[in-house]
């Protein structure tokens, strides 16, 4: 676990990311998709790997800690429906292949192995694993301190 967080620190603060897949320009919509039958988790295991408090470091953080998860996706499991507008992320896909239902897009995208998906802005969406292998996602982002 500790070789996969050093791993993972190093990963998110220095490397250079294969582009993730994206919406293609002509599926782009006005944030009119909504998560419908999607509100609720299933077949995800979150483990939280380390948090950092800013404020005691960065005052202008205050409000925010920074965070990285592990995120495992059955097959057929779903990350439910959610909001990045408050809450950026960057999301990389450690093994398997899922698909993201997003707000601003009217086609599904694939993301795959070795990706890195943005979720920033106004962004709402949900994942499904729809191939029959456990997915492996890591999560770092900024959510409010508690």
């Amino acid at each position: 676990m500790q070789k996969l967080l050093i791993g993972v620190i190093a990963l998110v603060g220095t490397a250079t990311f294969a582009a993730a897949g994206e919406c293609p320009a002509d599926q782009v919509i006005a944030a009119a998709m909504t998560g419908d039958g999607h509100t609720e988790g299933k077949g995800v295991t979150d483990v939280v790997l380390a948090v950092n408090e800013l404020g005691a470091h960065y005052p202008e953080l205050a409000s925010r800690d920074q965070r990285v998860r592990m995120l495992t996706i059955e097959p057929g499991g779903e990350v439910p429906w959610h909001s990045h507008a408050d809450r950026p992320a960057l999301i990389y896909v450690v093994s398997g292949e899922i698909v993201e239902y997003r707000s601003t897009c009217a086609t599904p995208i694939v993301h795959r192995i070795g990706e890195v998906a943005a979720e920033i802005g106004h962004l709402e969406h949900w994942w499904r694993n729809e191939t029959a292998e456990p997915v492996v996602l890591i999560a770092a982002d900024l959510p409010r301190a508690e």
